[in-house]
């Protein structure tokens, strides 16, 4: 016996718990080797979507300009022709029937990307096309799966047909599912389609927007002004009728290349704070590591003592 704590019955509790400090220090590295497994996963998730935006910002700033421009002109086409024209993709009438387009991204990780556009999404509905929804003529095409799950679990009426689109991403992937959706709203099967998509502004903003895709939008005027005066060759019919899928083609393109860049700029940017939460974490853990190891060695310091006290009494 050279200790108080070797005297003491096995049925009475150890006052110096030191079984306990020892599992609460087996505990806290447990957590600290938890933590920077994860930091590392996140530093490495960081790595990759930075290197994926450089490609997908590239794209998305290529296409912008290119995109606007033949919007606009679009638009100013279909505001200054005088009527004689059977334009039915520029044709507006009762909405009755609407199509959402909703991109977001196949993964989450990404922070509030895709329960934002999803939000958006279910506002827009809920508050432009409310009657329409009561009635079951809301159809929402899915571009993304994290889009088509929300949305799917919340009862609105989908269709996956195009969701699978970020597995190979391309024009003619998009070209698809834009010809499709023209195709729908010429055969009357729809009276509006939007889209609901992210605008990339940088990695760390993203602008939520809810677009007029059909009937193709008009430009807006100023009182007074003057009209666009243009010189059609070849004649106005043929070029019109060839124009006009063209560039609704692009501007969905656009949209999704928007959404692509968007994605991976809220995925390095999570990733980013993850990392820095994991560090303050890091900093945490190993203050109370110290701590408790600091008590345990007070703990055996005190033992000893003990132990010569009772030897020397």
């Amino acid at each position: 016996m050279y200790g108080t704590r070797a005297a003491l019955p096995q049925s009475e509790p150890d006052p110096y718990n030191t079984k306990t400090m020892a599992g609460q220090l087996k505990e806290v590295r447990n957590r600290i080797k938890s933590v920077q497994s994860t930091q590392q996963i996140t530093k490495a998730m960081k790595m990759v979507s930075a290197a994926k935006l450089r490609r997908a910002q590239d794209a998305i700033t290529q296409m912008r300009p290119y995109a606007q421009k033949l919007q606009e002109m679009l638009s100013n086409i279909i505001s200054n022709i005088e009527g004689g024209m059977n334009l039915k993709l520029a044709e507006e009438r009762p909405v009755e029937k609407v199509l959402l387009i909703v991109i977001t991204s196949d993964r989450g990780l990404c922070g509030g990307y895709n329960a934002n556009i999803v939000k958006l999404a279910k506002t827009t509905v809920a508050q432009k096309y409310a009657d329409q929804f009561k009635k079951g003529k809301v159809t929402i095409w899915n571009i993304g799966k994290k889009g088509w799950e929300s949305l799917t679990k919340a009862g609105y009426q989908t269709d996956a047909a195009f969701k699978d689109i970020y597995l190979n991403l391309s024009f003619e992937q998009v070209q698809a599912a834009a010809q499709a959706a023209m195709k729908a709203f010429e055969n009357r099967e729809f009276d509006a389609v939007e889209i609901v998509y992210s605008e990339f502004k940088n990695a760390a903003t993203q602008r939520f927007v809810a677009e007029q895709f059909l009937p193709i939008p008009k430009a807006a005027g100023k009182p007074g002004g003057k009209k666009a005066d243009f010189i059609f060759e070849p004649e106005k019919e043929q070029l019109i009728a060839e124009l006009m899928p063209k560039i609704l083609n692009t501007q969905l393109y656009k949209a999704v290349l928007d959404g692509n860049a968007s994605e991976h700029g809220a995925r390095m940017t999570a990733m980013d704070k993850a990392s820095d939460n994991a560090n303050e974490l890091l900093k945490n853990l190993k203050i109370s590591y110290n701590r408790a190891r600091q008590a345990a060695i007070t703990t055996e310091l005190t033992e000893i003592v003990s132990g010569a006290a009772a030897l020397q009494g």
